[in-house]
């Protein structure tokens, strides 16, 4: 098999480099600044990490609720790059309205804007990857995609990072500097999809009906969307093996999306150094860059199925390391451990997706597979932040995190009898 990306299957990877920065963006300097402007209102630092876990949690429902109906209406012909285009859109323009917020409440509103418009434009990317390259392609495309996405990312948050630790040197105020890091990261979004905006075209679809077809009728498209949608799920029931995978993506994806969300709202909340921290997530990223690279290798002398298991497994142990964390160094550990698999455990799920689903349907399904996803998250965020609130302490709330890695672990060794 030749292993060398074709023009399309760069110009989609690239929009993993593109969007990743907002999700380093997130995980990093996003919570740091919040923090900032929730203290200056008196905001307690288990208040903090709470509703920080409410915002992100009110994000994933949303598009949970919205995401499956999207993704049916994009599997109708010519109608997914539109929708991905203003999906999109929302995401890069929320996230330089970041910058305009002084009141803590207003920047969560915003940020949950900004996350619903990257999450639902995640649908449409992940299910174009039936139309960019072929079968026997998929795992190793899907993990350059997130590697690259890693390493891509790591150029505008250098940037910004300078001009966020050096603010004071450089004779502007922490929210000039701030302000300065929101557009960068917008602008380096929007620049790096501009190639697959232009070269994209969607070679699986369903056929529009006759009400609604070339967009003459868009409450008969979204009626027959939902339709769709309808059958889909009960085509899924009776396909165990996809079923059951489902069911065990929403539980251990459920723990990786909260890790990615809250590490370093958890690691402020616990006193630990802001520098050290933004550090030690940019070594995350540094490292989770050759780790996906190498899994996507793998997957060619390995069971795809085998590998997620091995990933799963990784995980839960992170997860009860992260329990007992309260130094700096624990941190660096922790934050190398999960760049070695986050980038192996997401691309290979996505891969592995792909290839057991019709790929004229795509998008409905991985509207489903969001639900499984991104919408699971609401679960471990939420959790987080009730059992911080309730115990009084920050590190409590992980441990849940570790028994839904269990359960996504048996859950999918059943769906992968079933696959076989």
């Amino acid at each position: 098999m030749n292993t060398k990306l074709t023009r399309l299957e760069k110009y989609w990877i690239l929009y993993d480099v593109g969007n990743s920065a907002f999700v380093l963006l997130v995980a990093t300097i996003l919570p740091i600044y919040f923090n900032y402007l929730a203290s200056s209102a008196g905001i307690s630092e288990v208040d903090y990490l709470a509703y920080w876990g409410y915002a992100a949690s009110v994000a994933t429902v949303a598009v949970a609720l919205i995401g499956p109906v999207l993704g049916s209406i994009a599997d109708t012909q010519n109608y997914k790059k539109p929708l991905f285009t203003v999906c999109m859109m929302i995401g890069v323009i929320g996230c330089a309205a970041l910058s305009i917020p002084t009141s803590w409440i207003v920047f969560l509103a915003v940020f949950v804007i900004a996350k619903i418009g990257f999450n639902a434009s995640l649908i449409f990317y992940d299910s174009m990857l039936t139309d960019i390259t072929t079968d026997d392609r998929l795992d190793t495309v899907s993990s350059a995609g997130y590697a690259w996405g890693y390493i891509g990312s790591c150029v505008p948050f250098v940037v910004s990072l300078v001009f966020v630790l050096l603010y004071d040197t450089i004779g502007i105020t922490f929210q000039t500097a701030m302000t300065i890091a929101f557009f960068l990261n917008a602008a380096w979004w929007l620049l790096v999809t501009l190639p697959l905006l232009k070269n994209y075209k969607q070679t699986h679809f369903v056929a529009a009906e006759s009400g609604a077809a070339g967009g003459s009728s868009v409450s008969s498209l979204v009626k027959t969307s939902f339709s769709r949608l309808g059958h889909t799920f009960v085509e899924i029931y009776h396909q165990k093996n996809i079923f059951y995978y489902l069911l065990a993506f929403f539980f251990f994806i459920d723990g990786v999306y909260t890790i990615i969300d809250m590490a370093t709202a958890y690691g402020s909340a616990l006193g630990l150094d802001t520098t050290g921290l933004l550090l030690a997530l940019l070594v995350t990223q540094i490292v989770a860059f050759p780790f996906a690279l190498l899994f996507g290798r793998l997957s060619k002398q390995f069971r795809t199925d085998q590998l997620i298991r091995f990933c799963i497994g990784a995980y839960t142990l992170i997860a009860l390391f992260a329990i007992q964390l309260d130094k700096q160094w624990e941190f660096w550990l922790l934050a190398v451990c999960v760049g070695m698999f986050q980038g192996a455990i997401q691309a290979l799920s996505r891969s592995y997706f792909a290839k057991i689903i019709p790929a004229e349907k795509s998008g409905e399904y991985f509207g489903i597979y969001d639900i499984c996803g991104k919408g699971a998250s609401f679960m471990g965020t939420f959790l987080v932040g009730v059992v911080a609130q309730i115990t009084g302490v920050a590190n409590a709330g992980v441990s849940i995190l570790a028994v839904m890695f269990v359960i996504g672990f048996v859950l999918f060794s059943k769906a992968a009898k079933l696959n076989r």
